[in-house]
């Protein structure tokens, strides 16, 4: 378990660095073009990867519905918003917003599954992003 935990606390660290980076790069430039290269050099990055291990298109790829793409596009929008926002609000207040957006949508979306959390847990849960996200934006 502990090596899980590690994997996803280094993915997160990954996130926050790549959104700093294309932060930075859409001052010199535009979130479009921040954008536009994170994806090209990810595409060439996973193209390589997935030549070189293999099962780069699995079988039946063809036949998955139409929302099983949709992830490619909402990620554009993530990565561009993130480009654009860092530099305007800065990277806390940024990772702030996206975590507290991920925690209430995934609520939300955990009301509706096979076997919803606790009434009280989620709506406590939000409250404290709620509450967080006041207290950073007080005024000092």
């Amino acid at each position: 378990m502990t090596f899980w935990i590690a994997v996803a606390f280094a993915g997160g660290v990954f996130v926050s660095l790549s959104r700093q980076i294309n932060g930075r790069l859409s001052l010199s430039n535009s979130p479009l073009i921040a954008s536009l290269w994170n994806h090209l050099v990810g595409f060439v990055v996973l193209t390589a990867l997935g030549l070189a291990i293999g099962g780069l298109l699995p079988s039946g790829a063809a036949d998955a519905p139409w929302y099983a793409f949709i992830g490619g596009p909402i990620g554009v929008i993530f990565i561009a918003s993130g480009s654009w926002l860092i530099p305007r609000i800065g990277a806390v207040n940024t990772a702030l917003l996206v975590i507290s957006g991920q925690m209430v949508s995934g609520v939300v979306l955990d009301l509706f599954s096979d076997q919803p959390p606790k009434a009280w847990a989620s709506a406590l849960g939000v409250l404290l992003i709620l509450a967080g996200m006041v207290l950073t934006q007080r005024k000092r």
